[in-house]
Parts: structure tokens; sequence; C-alpha cells
């Protein structure tokens, strides 16, 4: 499957942000933004699940898909605070981000937990947007191969080929989040490039390959024309609606441009 076919993928990850009020001007804004992209730009948003509903009541019938942040390992059962993958696709949802930097450094969460916790979005009918980077250290040790690849062999060491190909891979590189810092695109694009090798080895070239870690406007067009760029996880940027409806328009205008 070539580029171009492939389309693009651009989805917010809100993070730890939101109000009633705020979500419904943003909503309603990257709803109406989203009409005016081509059918092969994808956008979704992964909000708090508290705002899951709401999600579902503003963008239900648009282009927009919706999704969360993270689910539980567990479908069920006495985990106090935790939130089931099949809760969330009673709200319609169909995205749930695992395994994302900050779940894994601040929460401890191991890559088989991750691995589990694909399994289980996979098993509700979620797509799984899986999480992979490296620190600062890493990078700087030549080591980021060795560390994006471990954390995805440990996801799809435990998937079959089929539930390979329905997985979506996001790149992002611990030392880029937040701190205003970018991967440059070429940086970026050879560490997709790997991922995508490593993909193909299990029938699943096709996977959608994000990137994410300080996307913005000014930025992501650069991006998303490198070959095995397919999109963007975005962050800061997806909380203002004229933003993120720029860098949805700089997928199109590259996914056009295939």
């Amino acid at each position: 499957m070539s580029k171009q076919q492939r389309g693009k993928l651009v989805v917010g990850n809100w993070k730890m942000h939101g109000r009633l009020a705020a979500n419904t001007a943003l909503l309603q804004a990257v709803a109406q933004g989203a009409d005016e992209l081509p059918a092969d730009v994808r956008v979704g948003v992964c909000v708090p699940s508290l705002y899951v509903a709401q999600a579902q009541s503003l963008l239900e019938g648009s282009p927009v898909v919706w999704g969360v942040q993270d689910v539980s390992a567990f479908t069920h059962g006495a985990y106090t605070g935790e939130v089931a993958a099949p809760m969330v696709t009673d709200f319609g949802a169909t995205l749930a981000i695992v395994g994302h930097s900050e779940r894994r450094a601040y929460h401890r969460e191991s890559a088989e937990l991750v691995a589990v916790k694909t399994q289980r979005a996979l098993e509700a009918g979620l797509t799984p947007i899986v999480c992979v980077g490296e620190t600062l250290e890493e990078r700087e040790g030549g080591l980021t191969e060795r560390v994006v690849g471990a954390q995805l062999d440990e996801v799809l060491a435990k998937l079959s080929a089929q539930e390979a190909a329905r997985l979506v891979v996001a790149y992002e590189p611990v030392w880029a989040i937040g701190t205003g810092k970018s991967a440059s695109a070429e940086q970026a694009q050879a560490v997709h490039a790997f991922l995508r090798a490593r993909l193909a080895a299990e029938g699943a070239a096709d996977v959608p390959l994000l990137y994410g870690g300080s996307v913005k406007p000014d930025n992501a067009e650069e991006l998303f024309r490198q070959l095995d760029i397919d999109g963007g996880l975005i962050g800061g940027a997806s909380l203002k609606a004229q933003d993120f409806l720029a860098i949805c328009k700089a997928a199109a205008a590259t996914s056009v441009a295939g």
C-alpha cells in the first residue's frame, strides 16, 4: 500500500485538560472544520474518560471519531478507578491510546501491561494507538531502535497477524513531548521506517504510523511529507481548534501530494 493509499490520520490527545463549556466550543469547531477535509484524512480526539459522553453527543454524525487516553487491563471487577474498554465502547468511542510515555513514566506501566491493555482494547472493538518512544539519554546512547523495537515487540508477541493489522502505532520521542522540541523530519522518518519494517515482518506493514512530539502548524507539513509518517498524535496543539485544524489541513495537503 502506498503512502497516498494509506491516507492520513490526525488524533488529538487532550491529556488532563477540559471543562464542559470549553469542550463544547472546541469539539464543535473541530467537527465543523473536519467537514471541509478530504475523505482520506481521518480526524479523532482522545478525551479524558469523564468527557467521552460529551464527545459522543457533539461528534456523532460528524467525520470526527473519539476515544480515550487509557483503558484497564481488566474487563470488570474490583478495580476502583479503572475504566474498562467495553465501557468506552458503550459511548461510541473507537480509539484508545495505550502505553503513552506519561503512563509508562508516572504510572510505572510496563511493556507487558501495555501489551495486555492493547489486547483488551482490541477485544472490545477499539483501535489501540500504541505509543513507543525513547528518552533523551537513550537517544544519545544510540539505543533508539533497541528501545522502541522492544516496546513494539512486546505488544506484537501477544497478537495474531490479524490483530496486529488493526493497530495504530505512534512514535513519540519522550524528549520531544511537552518540551517544545521536536524530532527533525529526518529523525522521525528514520524511526518510522524502522517501525514499518518491524510491522511488515508481522504482516502488518499498512498499520498507520503517527508521529507525536510537539507537532505544531509550522512543522506539521514537513513531518507529514515523510514517506512513513501517516499523521500525528497531537498534544497541546489539539486544545486550540485553529491550531489543530491547521495541522489537519497540513495532513490533507500532504495526503493529496502523496
